[in-house]
């Protein structure tokens, strides 16, 4: 089943006509009738307004059109009886327990004991160690200018003697421009 033949089912689901569907998701009218036509392909975002305003269907069903449509159609769950919960509750107890967060970091003999004397030693309230960072504003130029000597720029315009200068251009602040041609 393509995309458009799953966004016309999902129209004859929501029991509309494709104007008042197009109103529903808020998209234009012609897009539904192009899209349902086969003339366009639906866009990612007309999908997500589908499927914000029909939540009960499944992403993997109006994307690709595997499983099933709905939520509700999905095989329900095996209900376990409590006793046998509460029976799974104890085994599990009476398993090594995986530590947490917390327990982590109160066991110094078991985290932490590599530590080293030129390590920033733990603060007590839990907080990790943050050195203090320079707050002083750098200087950041998008551009260098390279500092010529005046004898440089006359040497080089000494070497350029067998170039020609054709045009020089001044551009000025205001957006105005001057041309001169030797």
């Amino acid at each position: 089943m393509s995309l458009n033949e799953r966004i016309s089912k999902v129209i004859e689901y929501s029991n509309l006509t494709p104007s008042e569907f197009a109103d529903e998701i808020d998209v234009q009218r012609s897009s539904i009738s192009h899209i349902t036509s086969g003339r366009n392909k639906p866009s990612l975002e007309f999908i997500i307004k589908i499927k914000s305003r029909f939540p009960e269907l499944l992403w993997d069903w109006l994307v690709t059109g595997e499983g099933v449509m709905l939520k509700s159609e999905l095989p329900e769950p095996a209900v376990i009886p409590v006793q046998n919960i509460e029976e799974e509750e104890e085994k599990t107890k009476s398993a090594t327990p995986l530590p947490d967060l917390f327990t982590m970091i109160n066991e110094d003999d078991e985290f932490g004991a590599d530590e080293t004397e030129d390590e920033a030693p733990m603060q007590s309230s839990g907080e990790s160690f943050i050195p203090h960072q320079n707050t002083a504003p750098e200087k950041i130029s998008g551009s260098q200018r390279l500092e010529n000597t005046a004898d440089q720029i006359i040497s080089q315009a000494i070497g350029n003697q067998e170039n020609k200068i054709k045009r020089i251009v001044l551009f000025y602040e205001n957006g105005k421009f001057e041309s001169f041609e030797p």
